[in-house]
């Protein structure tokens, strides 16, 4: 039987009536956004797939996104996310914690952030991107720690992003 995987995106999916809008990135030109946030519960995670889609067209210029891991440190998100099993409907839920200051996105603040260890990391025009690891070389994050997909514009122009990270516990 395989292993158990949750998904989550930036945005909340329980009841979705129409297509999810995703999370626009700061308007200012070479400043960081947390879109979509992670925090493991009581057991590291080990990343299956993460993945972005410019969802208000393609850029005008580049976008730099990022995977990190930020220690525990962590965002202020918004919204909390909605956490699905993805490939076991009927599995148990996720560990993973919900709420503000956990797992969630379109972040307000984005902390003081003092170690990282990326990724992932894109400079890119769209208009999407998925990246999958092979079997045995996923990275993990270890619980207590934040997962985080950030976005940069190089124009003061915002876009809007639709993004998403897999994993199994």
């Amino acid at each position: 039987m395989a292993a158990p995987v949750y998904v989550v995106y930036n945005a909340v999916t329980t009841a979705l009536t129409s297509p999810m809008a995703g999370t626009a990135t700061s308007g200012t030109s070479g400043t960081v956004k947390t879109l979509l946030q992670i925090k493991p519960g009581s057991q590291k995670i080990r990343l299956v797939e993460w993945g972005y889609a410019f969802s208000s067209g393609t850029p005008s210029a580049p976008v730099q996104m990022e995977l990190i891991e930020t220690g525990t440190v962590f965002a202020t998100v918004t919204s909390a996310g909605s956490v699905t099993n993805f490939n076991d409907t009927t599995g148990p839920s996720s560990l993973a914690a919900v709420g503000t200051s956990a797992t969630g996105y379109n972040a307000s603040a984005e902390g003081t952030i003092t170690a990282t260890r990326l990724l992932a990391q894109r400079l890119d025009f769209g208009p999407y991107y998925v990246q999958q690891w092979p079997l045995g070389r996923e990275p993990e994050v270890q619980n207590g720690y934040s997962l985080r997909i950030r976005a940069t514009p190089t124009s003061s122009a915002a876009v809007t992003v639709l993004c998403w990270a897999a994993w199994e516990e």
